[in-house]
């Protein structure tokens, strides 16, 4: 019993120990810019800066699929997988478009320019400046599925159709927890607006 318990308590030691691991990562990851331009009772609309990322486009549309594959892609480049064998930082959220190929997003570090990355040693991997955009945007916890996204996706266009909101067919998902972080987990399904709300 005596041993037992102290194989208990070393899992829950362990347990512990990620999961702040797992917050210290969050707090140190720099974010995607925005600005909140106007909150809802559903949602926000935001306003997102340019930025250059990483991306990698997949032959699937659904995010169990793609999420794995993807993220393993790009972070195998920023971790090294590069022709100087050179680390770059993570960033946070990671994005996915929601269309029949998804693309699985890293945005590159505010302070690397384009010209001073290394060349991926994988050939899928590519470059892609995002322009300004105006977005509208629904959170949700836990971990995410194909179902939930959907959810939230159906959720955050009929709150649009009621505030009479014109969007895009421009819909992503956004991850900002590690795999292994368990509380306060961050989703998010956000599209880009036809035009400005104020």
């Amino acid at each position: 019993m005596k041993i037992l318990l102290i194989i208990i308590g070393v899992i829950i030691s362990i347990f512990i120990a990620i999961q702040v691991y797992a917050m210290s990562i969050r707090s140190n990851t720099e974010s995607y810019p925005y600005i909140v331009v106007k909150k809802y009772e559903s949602f926000e609309v935001r306003d997102y800066e340019a930025s250059l990322f990483t991306t990698v486009k997949l032959p699937h549309k659904e995010y169990q699929e793609v999420s794995g594959k993807g993220f393993s892609i790009l972070a195998g480049y920023i971790f090294g997988g590069n022709d100087k064998n050179e680390k770059i930082a993570m960033t946070s959220p990671v994005a996915m478009s929601l269309e029949d190929s998804m693309k699985v997003m890293f945005m590159v570090p505010k302070d690397r320019a384009r010209e001073s990355l290394p060349k991926p040693n994988n050939s899928q991997i590519k470059f892609k400046e995002e322009p300004p955009k105006t977005v509208a945007a629904i959170t949700f916890g836990g971990w995410a599925s194909d179902e939930k996204i959907q959810d939230y996706k159906k959720q955050l266009t009929d709150a649009l159709d009621a505030e009479a909101i014109i969007y895009t067919k421009h819909f992503f998902f956004l991850g900002y927890n590690p795999p292994f972080d368990v509380f306060n987990r961050k989703n998010e399904v956000i599209v880009e607006l036809e035009s400005d709300v104020k």
